[in-house]
C-alpha cells in the first residue's frame, strides 16, 4: 500500500529494509516474503540510500516492519547525513509505545511516522494483526508521536471485517490527536490473496461505511483520505481519493531492484474496464486493483456521469 505524507512532496523514494514483522496480518501484502526476506544487510541498504538520494530528498522506510530492523537507527542517521528530508517510517506503531524508542528515532533524524491501526477495539484490531496486545501498543505509540509533535499520518487497511467499524475508528483516531488519516482498500496480494474471500469486501458494500467515516472526519475536523477506492464508489466523496496527491515514488526492493511504483500502480497494478470508457472521471481515477475485476468482473462498476 502507499501511505501519503502529511507534507507531500513531488517525488519520493520508498526503501524496503526487509520484511520481518512482529504482526502477522490477515491482509499482509508481503505473504511468504516475511520469512524469506527478513532483512537487507546494512551496507547494501546504505548504498541504496546513496542511489535514491540522486533522485529525491524525500524518503520513506518500509517493510515488513522497519522497527524490527536492528540497524534502523543507523540507517536513519545515514539518510539524514545524505540530506533526506522528510524521512518517514511506515510502521505498525507498536515499538513507538516505548518513549525511548521514539526519542532515539527522532534524534537520529526520523521526521514523520505512519502507524497503522485497523480497528477501534482491541478485539477487532488484534484479530486482524493476529498479534495479541498490538492494539494497546499501537494506540500508545500514536499517543507518543502526537505528544512528540512529529508529523503523523495513520493508515488503516479496509477489509471485510472492519467495514462496520470505520466511522468508530476515525472517531478514535481523532480523539488520540491524529489530524491526518488514510483508509486504504486491501490489495489482494500476498496473504490477502490467499484469504481473498475472507478479507476482500465487495465494492458496493464499502460505500455506506465510507460515507459514515467521512461524516465522522468532518465532525472531528480532521483530514481523511482513501487509497485504492475507485471514484465510482465515492459518490459525493470524490475529494477523499488520495491518488492525485501521492508523490511519484521509486521503490527500492529487497533485492535492490528499483521500480517506478507510480507508473506500475496506474499502468499495471490497477485496471480500467468497459464501464470506465464511458466514465466522466476516467482521467482522474486509476481504477481498482486488477485482482478485483479479475475475480468479480465489471458489473458492479457504474460510470460517473
Amino acid at each position: 500500500m502507499t501511505v501519503t505524507s502529511s507534507t507531500p512532496s513531488g517525488e519520493r523514494a520508498d526503501v524496503k529494509v526487509g520484511f520481518a514483522c512482529n504482526n502477522c496480518c490477515v491482509f499482509c501484502a508481503q505473504g511468504e516474503r516475511r520469512d524469506a526476506c527478513a532483512a537487507v544487510p546494512q551496507a547494501e541498504l546504505e548504498e541504496r540510500l546513496v542511489k535514491a538520494r540522486t533522485r529525491t530528498r524525500s524518503l520513506v522506510l518500509t517493510g515488513g516492519e522497519p522497527t524490527a530492523y536492528r540497524h534502523l537507527v543507523a540507517v536513519i542517521r545515514r539518510a539524514r547525513q545524505l540530506g533526506f528530508d522528510p524521512i518517514q517510517v511506515q510502521t505498525n506503531g507498536r515499538m513507538l509505545s516505548y518513549p525511548r524508542v521514539l526519542d532515539v528515532l527522532l534524534r537520529a533524524g526520523a521526521s514523520e511516522f505512519s502507524p497503522a491501526l485497523h480497528g477501534s477495539t482491541a478485539d477487532l484490531h488484534d484479530s486482524l494483526t493476529r498479534a495479541p496486545g498490538s492494539f494497546a501498543e499501537t494506540v500508545a505509540g500514536i499517543r507518543n508521536v502526537v505528544s512528540s509533535r512529529a508529523s503523523l499520518v495513520t493508515n488503516s487497511v479496509v477489509v471485510r471485517q472492519n467495514l462496520h467499524d470505520l466511522a468508530a475508528l476515525v472517531t478514535l483516531l481523532s480523539s488520540l490527536g491524529v489530524q491526518n488519516m488514510q483508509l486504504a482498500l486491501v490489495h489482494p496480494v500476498g496473504t490477502a490473496a490467499e484469504r481473498f474471500d475472507e478479507v476482500v469486501p465487495r465494492l458496493p458494500a464499502i460505500v455506506e461505511p465510507l460515507t459514515r467515516a467521512c461524516a465522522a472526519a468532518r465532525a472531528a475536523g480532521v483530514r481523511l483520505v482513501t487509497e485504492a477506492v475507485p471514484l465510482c464508489f465515492l459518490p459525493g466523496m470524490e475529494s477523499l481519493a488520495v491518488e492525485a496527491s501521492i508523490p511519484d515514488t521509486t521503490v527500492f526492493d529487497y533485492d535492490g531492484a528499483s521500480l517506478d511504483y507510480s507508473a506500475w500502480r496506474a499502468g499495471e497494478g490497477k485496471l480500467h474496464g468497459p464501464p470506465c470508457a464511458r466514465c466522466a472521471a476516467r482521467g482522474r481515477c486509476e481504477g481498482p486493483w486488477k485482482e478485483y475485476p479479475e475475480r468479480f468482473g465489471w458489473d458492479e462498476f457504474q460510470p460517473v456521469r
